[in-house]
């Protein structure tokens, strides 16, 4: 069959979403109203956040708005990889702060444990599974640093297996696997939409005032609290969080510190024991590859096989629109690698096809500001890797709104914001200059040229 073919009764829609369990939205907001934490956005960030202020203080008045519905974007649409680092991986984050990084990794795992606690504490229910990933080198050169990685990641607390051929192979079997590490305690599978569903559950569980389908059109200062501005109406709050990620910035000075860059992914029908017994898999770890331009892949509950990733697409002026969520020529892309990986996988087909923005930053990962005299506090940037470490943000902005001095407000990661992006049109140019020098370097053996190496001391990057 060609892997085009594969793609012909695929929806155009993400596959988490498209479930008879999607709650039912709750009314938007008509009129005013008042509170004493506001959170602008229903992602994992706001729910998190709503969630949390609520349990440390059960008499707050949380309100929390979402232009659409809680999830619906990044929160309802990534692959679900849940993993303990804070700081886009062990790598990124020795570059940037390695005097913080044995605390850095300590509050990760602390962060990932507490969601699965929370996961078990409210019944949420999404299919989470601490499987563990592992990282697979497809090209030779890869397999000094995947070595690499095991040793430094040994240092730091970890205990990664480090796989050959064969063993990785054992794992899930894919010709093109030449080795693997195995990090098997600090990631969890989970269906990302059930996830978010299940936050809001309990949230409003909790006492959160909740209102879907209401954007936030303005924010402005008066006196001791902060009035946002909604299309039917209005709220003032003594404190604001703003968890909107990918979409611009209700404060301006923010928006050139990340920009939205599309992600793609594909998911399969449900494998039958046969075709799951041709790959293996018992373990149903994630599995990612080696590359600039990598691939994300792991199993849902029903033995469906998500594959994403590789191409990462920026719009000139960095619009966030639902046109950008598909994209063909890059599905027939991702077709033609799927089978390539799993060539006795023959014959499958995709049933959902989609994309989404990935709010990034020049530092790969999450940062925080704070504005208007402290009473607004902000997170974004989290490049991908926001669905654990979204509720350490949520920490550390409630922390923030509180004026509290903490082990996370005393991170240089919290304290200093990374680089901003340059105006377009340089923005782009930059981009696409970046995007073309790393798909060099994966047919380069990972020779990263001039372009990426003033980057790379720069401090400036953009990850795929």
């Amino acid at each position: 069959m060609d892997h085009l073919t594969s793609l012909r009764d695929a929806e155009p829609r993400p596959f988490w979403l498209d479930d008879p369990r999607r709650p039912q939205a709750t009314p938007a907001l008509v009129g005013a109203a008042s509170c004493d934490l506001l959170v602008v956005g229903g992602g994992y960030t706001g729910l998190w956040t709503a969630l949390l202020a609520k349990e440390r203080d059960p008499s707050a008045d949380v309100v929390l708005i979402e232009a659409d519905e809680a999830g619906g974007a990044a929160s309802g649409r990534n692959g679900g990889f849940c993993e303990s680092s804070l700081t886009h991986g062990l790598h990124n984050g020795l570059q940037r702060w390695p005097g913080e990084i044995d605390l850095l990794e300590r509050l990760g795992r602390e962060n990932l444990q507490a969601i699965e606690d929370a996961v078990e504490r409210h019944g949420i229910d999404c299919d989470w599974e601490r499987t563990g990933s592992i990282v697979v080198a497809t090209e030779p050169y890869q397999l000094a640093g995947l070595a690499e990685e095991a040793e430094a990641a040994a240092r730091y607390g970890a205990a990664p297996v480090l796989l050959d051929g064969e063993s990785v192979r054992a794992e899930i079997d894919s010709p093109t696997f030449l080795g693997g590490l195995w990090n098997k305690d600090d990631v969890a599978m989970v269906n990302p939409a059930g996830l978010a569903w299940g936050l809001k559950k309990a949230c409003l569980a909790l006492g959160v005032r909740m209102y879907e389908h209401t954007p936030a059109t303005s924010l402005d200062e008066h006196g001791a609290v902060i009035g946002v501005g909604t299309p039917y109406g209005r709220i003032t709050a003594r404190r604001v969080a703003l968890a909107t990620n990918a979409y611009p910035s209700l404060v301006r000075r923010h928006r050139p510190y990340t920009v939205p860059v599309y992600d793609y992914a594909l998911m399969t029908e449900p494998l039958t024991a046969e075709q799951l017994a041709s790959v293996g898999w018992t373990r149903r770890q994630g599995f990612a590859d080696s590359a600039n331009q990598f691939h994300y892949v792991r199993l849902s509950a029903d033995n469906r096989i998500l594959w994403g990733g590789y191409d990462a697409v920026y719009h000139y002026g960095g619009r966030v629109r639902a046109e950008h969520d598909r994209r063909p020529e890059t599905f027939a892309t991702l077709a033609r690698h799927f089978f390539t990986t799993f060539p006795q996988l023959e014959g499958v087909r995709f049933t959902h096809s989609w994309g989404g923005a990935i709010d990034t930053s020049t530092r790969f990962c999450v940062f925080f500001d704070t504005s208007h005299h402290g009473k607004v506090s902000y997170a974004a940037g989290f490049t991908g890797l926001g669905v654990g470490a979204s509720r350490f943000a949520a920490e550390v902005m409630l922390d923030l709104l509180a004026g509290e001095r903490t082990e996370r407000t005393d991170l240089e990661m919290v304290r200093r914001k990374p680089l901003p992006f340059p105006p377009e049109p340089v923005r782009s140019l930059g981009i696409g200059i970046t995007k073309w020098s790393m798909a060099r370097a994966d047919l380069n053996e990972g020779h990263r040229n001039l372009w990426l190496r003033s980057l790379d001391r720069f401090g400036l990057g953009f990850d795929s």
